[in-house]
């Protein structure tokens, strides 16, 4: 199992990995036909960027974002 001090960071690098998942596949699918290769271009090429970027993207501004909610909320 993974201690729980680590909770911050596994968070963040499953929420960037799905959600960079999900933002890549919905431009890929509705962007212009990549000759059948769209598999491919997606968990080999796009994702993997995407996911490189949303990572640290996440960690930086999760702490923010709770702020921000934590003052518009009550």
């Amino acid at each position: 199992m993974i201690p729980a001090r680590f909770a911050p960071i596994l968070f963040a690098l499953l929420l960037s990995g799905m959600m960079s998942l999900l933002a890549t596949g919905v431009a890929l699918l509705t962007g212009p036909d990549t000759d059948g290769g769209l598999v491919r271009l997606w968990l080999l090429g796009t994702w993997p960027l995407a996911w490189a970027v949303a990572f640290p993207a996440v960690l930086i501004l999760s702490p923010l974002t709770r702020r921000l909610v934590g003052m518009l909320t009550t």
